[in-house]
Order: structure tokens, then C-alpha cells, then sequence
């Protein structure tokens, strides 16, 4: 419906040609509704460029969005985006000083081929994911940030011989789930990682009572559960990418001279189209429904 956004954001324009309705937050203070604050834990490469990916499916909700960008200080950013990140990002402290968080987005991060404790800012990531499960109704993680969840619940990612790359089809699993029950039975979703979590493991980790599986794929495996007390959802793929993310992922890594690369699978390089649209809108949809009626008003 709308993200609240200040007026000199650097996408506004961007967003709203997509059909997204920006408004100010004096604006927002005067509509009669009750918006959330989601706070995004952006750790995607080219960080700006990026938020116009999450922000679009959040502004198709039917719900007021307050974005709040955060920042890892143990990260570095950038020289070319530093600017930005400290214009427009606070720390997760700063986010949460005086008013609480009602959800919480983890991104994904170029560090999947990498042991979570060797991660530069894994320490501090999960400090705030820890305190987000017992503070912040839901907290969502995305390709990476969904593995790092699973971590914490004790849930160990395994490294890929060849990455996991293109679009696949997906079976959703509980058509009766406050989430995904709204979803295809059948439904199509990006993959881009060089990890996952067996089939096998994470059966076992249902069966230990740690999740609840939600979606299937024959080739990329169990892509998205929760956990049993359902504060966080992971999506191991990336539903908010645009048709021509996957392309230009493929051309920066053919043209790096990867060892790894590969091209994306069920991808027209040439003429990418995207087929899982309904996919992002109604999971991210049912996401934001799902914070706005748990989350204390």
C-alpha cells in the first residue's frame, strides 16, 4: 500500500514508477493507521541498490511500511556507499532506543562459502537475532540471512560442490499455514547460493520439534520453514529479485573469471522473465499480515 520514506530518498522515484506510493512520515502521522516498523538488515552487496528489491513487495502490502535500514558496526562499507549508509542507516541500537521493531528482515550476504564464526560481523548479527526472538514478532531471513536463523536453532548449513542458481519449482506444503496457506501448490522462486541444509537434516530437525517445513523443491530442498514458536521464517531463496538480477549476477561472476560460475537454470539470458511474482507478492503479503496481528499495538 505504502512506504513512509523521507523525502529526499534516493529511490523515491524509482518506487513510486513501480506503482509503489511513497508518503513522509508527516504525512503518515496523519492518516488514521496503525503502520509498521520493519527494520532491514541489509547485507546484500551494493546496498542502495538493492533496497528498491525488498521495498517493492513490502509496498504492495496493505499495510503502512516505516522502513528502518540498519547498519552492522562491524561491517565495512564501501567507500561509494558509506555516504549513503550513513545518511540513511542507523545502528541496531539506535533503531530500537525508544520505539520497539514490529518485524525484522535479514538479507543475504556474499559470505555462504564461508563458516558463520570466520564471518567478520557474525558475533554481532547474532547478538541482534537473539534479541529479535524475544523481542520483535517475527523476524524473516532471506537466502543467507535464512541459513543464519537456522543456525541459531542449531541447524548447520553444508557447502554446495556447484551453486545453487536460477529459478525452481517449489511445493508448498502446508496449504493451511498462516503464511504460506494462501500460496500456490505449486510455485516457481530464485535460488542463488552456494549452501544449503540437507533434506535428510532438516526432517530430522521437524521431528526434533526446531521447525516447521513449509516448502519443497526436488532440486533445491526445504526452502522455506519456521521455527516451532514461529518467530522466525526462513526463505532460503530470493523471491523479492527482479527477472534481471539473476543475468547480471551471472555476467559480474562470468566476468570476474569465477571458477564456480554457472548459468542460471530455467533463465533466457538473453530475455529474462519473471514467473514468480505472485510468489513474492503473496508471501511477503501473508509476512506482513502475519507481524501486523501478533505484534502488540
Amino acid at each position: 500500500m505504502t512506504i513512509v520514506l523521507s523525502d529526499d530518498y534516493h529511490a523515491r522515484e524509482s518506487l513510486q514508477k513501480l506503482g509503489i506510493y511513497c508518503i513522509s512520515d508527516e504525512k503518515a502521522l496523519h492518516q488514521d493507521i496503525r503502520g509498521l516498523r520493519i527494520g532491514i538488515l541489509n547485507v546484500m552487496p551494493e546496498v542502495d541498490k538493492y533496497e528498491v528489491s525488498v521495498l517493492y513487495p513490502l509496498g504492495r502490502t496493505l499495510i503502512h511500511i516505516h522502513p528502518v535500514w540498519i547498519r552492522l558496526e562491524s561491517q565495512r562499507y564501501r567507500e561509494s556507499k558509506a555516504k549513503h549508509v550513513e545518511r540513511q542507516y542507523v545502528t541496531f541500537h539506535e533503531a530500537i532506543a525508544d520505539r520497539h521493531l514490529d518485524g525484522l528482515i535479514l538479507t543475504g550476504a556474499p559470505v555462504e562459502t564461508i563458516p558463520f564464526e570466520e564471518v567478520r560481523y557474525w558475533e554481532e548479527v547474532r547478538e541482534i537475532l537473539k534479541y529479535a526472538r524475544e523481542h520483535v514478532a517475527s523476524t524473516l531471513g532471506l537466502c543467507w540471512g535464512g541459513l543464519a536463523l537456522a543456525k541459531l536453532l542449531g541447524i548447520e548449513k553444508t557447502p554446495y560442490r556447484e551453486k545453487l542458481f536460477g529459478v525452481f519449482e517449489n511445493r508448498n506444503i502446508d496449504t493451511h499455514h498462516r503464511i504460506t496457506g494462501r500460496m500456490d501448490d505449486l510455485f516457481w522462486c530464485p535460488q542463488s547460493r552456494h549452501s544449503g541444509i540437507p533434506d535428510a537434516e532438516m526432517e530430522q530437525a521437524e521431528r526434533a520439534g526446531l521447525v516447521r517445513l513449509l516448502a519443497h523443491s526436488v532440486d533445491a530442498g526445504y526452502i522455506i520453514f519456521e521455527s516451532s514458536d514461529m518467530r522466525y521464517m526462513m526463505h532460503l531463496g530470493h523471491p523479492e529479485y527482479e527477472a534481471l538480477r539473476l543475468v547480471e549476477e551471472y555476467l559480474r561472476d562470468r566476468d570476474k573469471g569465477l571458477r564456480d560460475v554457472v548459468r542460471p537454470v530455467n533463465v533466457n539470458i538473453n530475455n529474462p522473465i519473471n514467473i514468480w511474482r505472485g510468489h513474492c507478492h503473496e508471501f511477503y503479503n501473508q509476512w506482513i499480515k502475519f507481524v501486523y496481528e501478533t505484534t502488540p499495538f
